[in-house]
């Protein structure tokens, strides 16, 4: 790897790291990043899910005592994100890089459109939380187990789908929802860089290098949450996410 490439995956991974200790999207940076660097679609798309995987431990770390609190209930999610996590990397497998590339512009612009309304999203799953019969929880369910597959397969956008469906199911509970999409986020992703790592699809220099960048930031972004405005930062993804969706339809 060039010194112009540990560059590159620094300040994009850094950029990832704080991002997603924020709003999310950080998978925009460093998949476009390791695409940039001449690493075909599915292998920059597998090195960036093992390579963002460390911010998602430290998450777990922060939300450890509202996990320990409501365990009981996160165990279904939990099987739900282990299956979902697997099926999801299987499938990216089995396309294989000529099935993948064709998928990345559409899957860039369906995690841009999240992220665009995620408040609205948000504010049509909350009312639903008033429901007590069993059917908004089971749909929830469903949408849980899809959006796990969508994670194994394409991370990006996947945490503002989980939260909405969760926050069904938790009945309003913000906390509670939260600490299941982060343990929910953890497995998902643990079971789909597992699999992508035995497919040979894990570029180890790269996914290091923006490992360690991307640690960092997720630490300093902590900051920046508490400085910089949600909505700002939402922006910042979406007008990202936007522009690589543009280069990736006209390539």
């Amino acid at each position: 790897m060039t010194l112009y490439g540990i560059v590159l995956l620094s300040v994009a991974g850094f950029g990832a790291g704080v991002l997603n200790a924020v709003a999310g999207g950080g998978t925009f940076l460093t998949f476009a990043a390791l695409v940039a660097l001449g690493l075909p679609t599915i292998e920059a798309n597998a090195t960036s899910a093992v390579a963002l995987n460390p911010a998602n431990f430290a998450s777990v770390f922060a939300y450890r005592r509202e996990i320990h609190t409501h365990f009981r209930s996160m165990v279904g999610y939990s099987v739900m994100a282990v299956l979902g996590g697997l099926l999801g990397a299987g499938l990216l497998i089995w396309l294989g890089d000529e099935g993948f590339r064709p998928t990345v512009p559409w899957l860039l612009l369906a995690a841009t459109l999240l992220f665009a309304g995620s408040d609205r999203i948000r504010a049509v799953a909350e009312p639903w939380a008033e429901a007590k019969a069993g059917g908004a929880t089971a749909i929830a369910g469903v949408i849980m187990f899809v959006v796990s597959i969508y994670g194994g397969f394409f991370a990006a956008g996947m945490g503002i789908m989980m939260l909405a469906a969760l926050i069904i199911t938790e009945r309003g509970d913000f906390h509670k929802a939260n600490a299941i999409k982060i343990l929910a986020a953890l497995l998902i992703q643990l079971m789909s860089s597992a699999a992508l790592i035995v497919g040979g699809l894990v570029h180890w220099p790269e996914a290091i290098v923006t490992m360690v960048a991307s640690t960092l930031g997720g630490y300093y972004g902590v900051d920046v949450a508490r400085r910089v405005p949600p909505k700002i930062i939402r922006a910042v993804v979406v007008g990202i996410g936007l522009v690589l969706t543009v280069v990736f339809f006209l390539r």
